[in-house]
């Protein structure tokens, strides 16, 4: 009989329509005003359509991505860009 080694497990991790679920409470929260400001940890870009939404809707759009880099097209539709946590160090090469 062999060893188990961590390469013979993978995970199996499944998002099932999660950024949609996200992208309707958002819509829902601005369309009947009950947030002035939504912030959103996250950094993808699937969440445009929901940022514009509330941004027409007058709600403060803040974005805390984790210290990840964000594309272009979200950046543009946010208005604020912030991290409630500190920037991780980077791994040593041990």
């Amino acid at each position: 009989m062999q060893n188990l080694t961590d390469d013979d497990f993978v995970p199996a991790l499944r998002q099932k329509g999660v950024d949609m679920r996200i992208g309707l409470d958002i819509a829902s929260l601005a369309l009947k005003g009950q947030a002035d400001t939504i912030i959103l940890v996250s950094g993808d870009a699937d969440f445009v359509p929901a940022a514009k939404l509330a941004r027409r809707e007058g709600v403060r759009f803040v974005l805390d991505p984790l210290w990840q880099e964000i594309p272009a097209d979200l950046n543009e539709h946010i208005d604020g860009l912030t991290s409630g946590f500190p920037r991780p160090r980077p791994r040593s090469s041990n």
